[in-house]
């Protein structure tokens, strides 16, 4: 991939060979900023949490002002004490699906709208107007949360607010108009908005017109490694940078990650955070499937199908939270009563607790523990919500093209544990390789940024750092099928 930018000063990787790229990652609960040298070596990184908010039942926003905030504080830590000259350019990825309505200035006009938000769930009927050939074009099943759904939400609630919006972007996308008043998106958050023919590569123009939708406030998509504008003066003052640094398009978290990561076609991965997901790499579209998703990937034409399972991390805090524990006595809970030969039997734990995704796209499923009895206990709720999480994916899993035994590799946040890893591969009944790849989307965005001023590097492949193997006949048969039958009574 090159850049279609003109030559500018900051361009010239070869005027400085200690140069670094800036990589910003704008999660949904916090930013992760990085420092990457050319060669793929991230030397500095921080992160700033931001909090979503809930004002209705099934409702997610977060105020772009916080989301600004965190990344002047991530970047002026990561820039303490360095000539911040030596930065050459930006990259950028994020969370996707979200909404933010914006200006013609570049201001939002109301709360973010982000992924895990349930209340366009009413408006995914309108889909079903689409001809089923127009509807598999988009590659995925129409959910609550996308930019689709949502903007017909704004539309028939909010109507003054859409009308008064010249845009509507994708997280990722409002902070660099943010940083260089240019608006821009890239094919992998486009391809997650329910409006992109991503057999055509562009938006679609049925969809659109059977929605009514305007293609006006829908942002012109570039190459995720495009210079799509400059760091502007006054972003620049308070970030602690100089004026004009190339900023790229950038690319969704996802695609950022596995384009940091170096999976190969066919290689599969678990990444397990606020959300969690399991990715298989496709060299070509696949055909659509009625549970799982196709989005872009940020190099070539190439795409992945997912496996969105909505609530990980983000069940697991509530659960921990609701018990009134820390993280380590949360843990502790839960492994006590898994090294209890009489503990007795379980509850089982649906983790639903802002609806699901894969396999069951039911905005409206919950969360509960089911069977809880008076000899259960904190402990017993607590082992049982982390095995919820795990059965939860592991029922997602099954739907992907993975062969018999294929082993998935291991990422993100939430899997650091080694008691959680067991119970994640004795739930899928599948190897995990676990891999040194902290901050894949952040290293993933800055590849970007450098391919966007010509400097180009293979992918690193990722580094096993610990393989996990399944202990058969721990999770049995009927626990499973317990897990199924307990969200079908419910």
């Amino acid at each position: 991939m090159t850049s279609n930018d003109p030559a500018h000063p900051f361009d010239s990787a070869q005027s400085a060979p200690e140069g670094l790229a800036l990589a910003l990652d704008l999660g949904t609960g916090s930013v992760k900023v990085g420092l990457v040298t050319a060669g793929g070596e991230l030397v500095r990184q921080a992160s700033r949490p931001y909090a979503a908010t809930s004002p209705s039942p099934g409702w997610a926003e977060t105020d772009p002002a916080a989301w600004w905030a965190g990344v002047v504080g991530a970047v002026q830590e990561v820039l303490a004490g360095l000539d911040p000259a030596r930065v050459r350019a930006v990259g950028l990825s994020g969370q996707m699906h979200g909404v933010v309505l914006v200006d013609a200035g570049g201001h939002p006009l109301r709360p973010a709208v982000l992924w895990s938000d349930t209340r366009s769930a009413a408006e995914l009927t309108l889909f079903s107007a689409l001809d089923p050939s127009v509807l598999a074009r988009l590659g995925n099943p129409p959910v609550a949360g996308m930019a689709g759904p949502t903007l017909l939400w704004l539309r028939q609630h909010e109507p003054a607010q859409l009308q008064a919006a010249r845009w509507a972007l994708q997280p990722k996308d409002w902070l660099r108009f943010y940083l260089t008043g240019e608006v821009a998106t890239d094919p992998s958050d486009a391809s997650g908005t329910l409006l992109y023919d991503l057999v055509g590569g562009c938006w679609s123009e049925e969809v659109l017109e059977v929605l009514g939708i305007s293609p006006a406030v829908l942002p012109p998509v570039l190459a995720p490694d495009a210079v799509a504008g400059r760091l502007l003066p006054a972003a620049a003052s308070e970030l602690g940078l100089p004026a004009g640094i190339p900023i790229v398009t950038g690319a969704a978290d996802t695609a950022a990650a596995l384009y940091g990561s170096g999976l190969l076609p066919g290689e599969a991965q678990l990444t397990v955070g606020t959300g969690a997901q399991v990715v298989v790499r496709a060299a070509v579209l696949p055909p659509p499937h009625p549970s799982l998703h196709v989005f872009r990937e940020a190099e070539g034409v190439g795409c992945y199908t997912l496996a969105a399972i909505q609530n990980a991390g983000l069940v697991l805090e509530w659960v921990r939270r609701t018990l009134r524990l820390t993280w380590p006595e949360c843990y502790a809970a839960a492994q006590e009563i898994d090294a209890q030969v009489d503990a007795g039997p379980l509850p089982i734990f649906l983790p639903y607790l802002t609806g699901d995704r894969t396999p069951h796209l039911d905005p409206h499923a919950r969360a509960a523990w089911v069977g809880l009895n008076a000899a259960h206990d904190h402990r017993h709720m607590a082992r049982a919500a982390f095995e919820g999480v795990a059965l939860s994916i592991a029922q997602a899993a099954e739907l992907l093209p993975l062969t018999p035994g294929q082993a998935l590799f291991l990422a993100g946040g939430g899997t650091v544990d080694p008691w959680w890893r067991q119970l994640l591969a004795d739930c899928l009944g599948r190897e995990l390789h676990a891999v040194a790849t902290p901050g894949a989307s952040v290293l993933g965005a800055a590849r970007l940024a450098w391919a966007g001023i010509g400097v180009e590097r293979p992918p690193t492949r990722p580094e096993v750092t610990a393989v996990i193997v399944p202990q058969v006949g721990r999770i049995s048969a009927e626990r499973h099928w317990a897990f199924r039958a307990a969200y079908r009574a419910g």
